[in-house]
């Protein structure tokens, strides 16, 4: 199986376990029904909840009305479904699970985009995510229209103030993580302008991640790296600051709001 059939299969076992008792009561009759929004959202997940119905009925008959990326209003319908009654009730939760968590990521990531869509910073998510749902919570992001930071602790290197102090000094750091991991992008972690001049001196630094800045330490920030670095803002972002960060002209912005600070969409399926 492949990656989100894994991801899936691994959650109807999660839910179904030994067996649906309630769905064992009815006779597998043919039925239709729908996916039904009951409010505006940002589509996402439409193969994580078609792999559920189909691994435990590959005879399912599913039409999608949207796609990943689209937006859909409350009462639309996002998807008709024909077949079995107990492949579709038995894999209800896990799709509607799946639709409604990414649809949140999707939706909440668009809403942020659109708020600094007057600037050049664009919007990264982080490795706060759904434990096993990462793969899945990045894509939602990119179809919100977001960007992805690194995916986990082996595809770049973040030399966060624990590595700087365990190293000795951010130049120490910097010099281990080229010796070791030359080919891999390296971001440095900064708290303060003082530590962002000492970034500034070094060779190597894809982009620098100024944490917990204020607005105006951001601003000068932008101003002394003079486009040498990216810039990357992270900390205390939400609806009330994200303009504000964005207008500074820094290159980034990181929050792990658009993946674990969500509400799940509402969605229902009904029989037709």
């Amino acid at each position: 199986m492949n990656k989100v059939a894994d991801i899936v299969a691994n959650a109807l076992k999660e839910d179904i376990g030994t067996g649906d008792v309630s769905a064992n009561l009815l006779d597998d009759k043919s039925v239709s029904a729908q996916i039904i929004a009951r409010q505006q959202a940002v589509v996402c997940g439409i193969e994580y909840a078609q792999t559920a119905f189909l691994l435990l009925d590959n005879t399912l008959q599913i039409n999608w009305h949207f796609s990943d990326g689209d937006t859909i209003r409350a009462s639309q319908v996002l998807c008709t479904l024909s077949g079995g009654v107990k492949g579709i009730i038995s894999a209800e939760r896990v799709a509607l699970n799946f639709l409604q968590t990414l649809c949140a990521v999707a939706t909440q990531t668009k809403r942020l985009v659109s708020k600094i869509a007057h600037t050049n910073a664009q919007l990264l998510d982080t490795r706060k995510t759904l434990p096993g749902l990462r793969l899945a919570q990045k894509y939602a992001v990119r179809c919100g229209g977001g960007v992805n930071h690194r995916l986990g602790l082996f595809d770049a290197l973040l030399l966060k103030e624990n590595h700087i102090i365990a190293a000795g000094s951010i130049a120490k750091a910097v010099e281990l993580a080229k010796e070791k991991h030359l080919k891999l992008p390296l971001i440095v972690e900064v708290e303060n302008l003082a530590q962002l001049g000492e970034a500034l001196d070094l060779t190597g630094i894809s982009r620098v991640l100024c944490d917990n800045f204020s607005i105006n330490d951001l601003a000068q920030a932008v101003k002394m790296a003079d486009r040498k670095l990216l810039l990357e803002a992270s900390g205390n972002i939400d609806d009330s600051t994200i303009v504000q960060v964005a207008e500074t002209g820094v290159d980034y912005i990181s929050t792990g709001a658009i993946t674990k600070n969500i509400a799940a969409i509402d969605l229902s399926l009904r029989f037709t």
